[in-house]
């Protein structure tokens, strides 16, 4: 957790001295070009390449030694807009001080200040912008972190009221499961009830999304507790166990199965299990270089969209885009967007072609679907363009460039337990299946051991390999 925090302060503040870049460009631009006479103009024998330097060791320096006091995870406040605006003053007087002792003189006193209020705008702007974006998620039920509650006396009631205490968190009770029947039903703290018991496992984390157990009864409470650990991880989902532990059997069966991690809960400590290898700095950097490499695709492709949209408009009656039901990580539904190549009706044709499924599987898969569009729905097929509308999934957080293919609904039911693990990762555009030759003929079994070995094995090094 604190290597994610400290990750997460230097891209704050790399954003925020890449905006403050920003204003003074523009304020080098207004002042030189869009400004009168009067006012206007820049000195010719003025230098800004240094300054543009100094600005960047100066305000890298300054935000880092301040950030806590403004960063992008505090509230739009009195307090945080004071920290901002200190933050910005205090290097702007550095700035004035090292022009000063270096006699860089002729830098207009206007630009100074123009620069000066740009700045503050920008940065007191963008935490406005990431707060409305964090709200907006945060209210839908998509984006929520989902919890399983293994227990439900003193320390799942703390747990759960703290959480009910803390706006900002974006965590969820599903419930809790308990030992005894006859509690099933009854209410634990702020609303949040006993649902079934530990037999009833098994239905729970395939009916509900989880994204992680939370044990908080003593290990040794319950029979066989290494075989509830490991069933759970079965799943992929990570379990968080609150102190007192007894795990002496389970790690010594199984030592080099799963990532053990001593992390907090808020501000209990707790112990992460997780077949998912914890490279939770690696994986922000994924998700931040998805969501540009989409904007750039998307804004790039916007030619070629124009271009196969008007030819399948030509090639069949119906949409452009085709939209389907898909599960994401841990079972969240979703729709995924694609270029139609099928016609209007291939859906109702589906079940009257079950019969010649060529794939050994509960995936649907045949050579020449008679179901696609000629020529047209061909093409964007071989050459995967048909996926490019997915970007926008990638935008919205509900996929990532590179994972798992998001399988249908229908197609999860059918996984074995096995398989499930399959879903404990974003699913992607493209993956190790997908640049595979000759994919529609790798048994489904294969496939599935692919991906499984892909979340295993995963880094960014690995993504690579495996890019659009």
């Amino acid at each position: 957790m604190n290597q994610d925090r400290k990750l997460l302060k230097r891209i704050e503040l790399l954003v925020d001295v890449l905006l403050t870049l920003l204003a003074f460009i523009i304020a080098f631009t207004i002042k030189k070009y869009l400004t009168d006479d009067a006012f206007g103009g820049l000195a010719a024998n003025a230098n800004y390449i240094p300054i543009f330097m100094m600005i960047t060791v100066i305000w890298y320096v300054i935000l880092d030694f301040l950030n806590d006091e403004y960063s992008y995870n505090a509230k739009m406040s009195g307090p945080m807009l004071m920290g901002v605006f200190k933050g910005v003053t205090i290097s702007v007087v550095i700035l004035v001080l090292c022009l000063y002792i270096l006699k860089i003189k002729d830098i207009s006193r206007l630009f100074i200040f123009m620069f000066y209020f740009l700045d503050v705008a920008a940065l007191n702007l963008s935490r406005w912008m990431m707060r409305k974006y964090i709200s907006a998620k945060r209210n839908k039920d998509f984006y929520k972190h989902y919890v399983l509650i293994l227990g439900s006396r003193a320390t799942a009631q703390d747990l759960i009221q703290m959480v009910a205490s803390d706006t900002e968190t974006d965590i969820k009770f599903v419930g809790c499961l308990d030992l005894n029947r006859q509690d099933v039903g009854k209410t634990v703290s702020c609303g949040v009830r006993v649902i079934g018991t530990l037999d009833d496992l098994r239905d729970v984390l395939l009916s509900q999304v989880i994204d992680e157990v939370l044990i908080t009864m003593p290990l040794n409470e319950i029979k066989n507790s290494e075989w509830y650990l490991s069933f759970i991880n079965t799943f992929g989902i990570t379990i968080r166990i609150i102190p007192n532990w007894y795990i002496r059997k389970f790690i010594s069966m199984q030592p080099n199965a799963h990532a053990f991690q001593v992390d907090r809960f808020l501000s209990e400590p707790s112990l992460i299990l997780s077949t998912i290898q914890e490279r939770r700095d690696a994986m922000v950097i994924k998700s931040i270089m998805d969501f540009f490499l989409a904007i750039l695709v998307l804004i790039l492709g916007f030619p070629l969209f124009i271009i196969i949209s008007c030819l399948i408009r030509q090639s069949s009656s119906g949409p452009v885009f085709f939209k389907q039901i898909r599960c994401g990580q841990f079972g969240r539904k979703f729709a995924v967007y694609k270029f139609r190549t099928m016609v209007q009706d291939a859906t109702e044709k589906l079940e009257s072609l079950a019969k010649f499924n060529e794939a050994s599987s509960p995936a649907f898969k045949i050579k020449k679907d008679p179901r696609i569009i000629p020529y047209i729905g061909t093409f964007l097929r071989k050459l995967s363009l048909d996926e490019l509308p997915q970007f926008i999934n990638v935008i919205r957080g509900e996929m990532s460039v590179v994972g798992p293919r998001p399988p249908m609904p229908s197609e999860v039911e059918k996984y074995e337990l096995w398989q499930r693990r399959r879903l404990s990762m974003k699913p992607g555009i493209t993956g190790t299946w997908q640049i595979q030759p000759n994919r529609n003929d790798i048994p489904f079994d294969r496939w599935m051991n692919m991906d499984l070995d892909y979340i295993d094995r995963w880094s960014l090094w690995l993504d690579r390999r495996a890019h659009v």
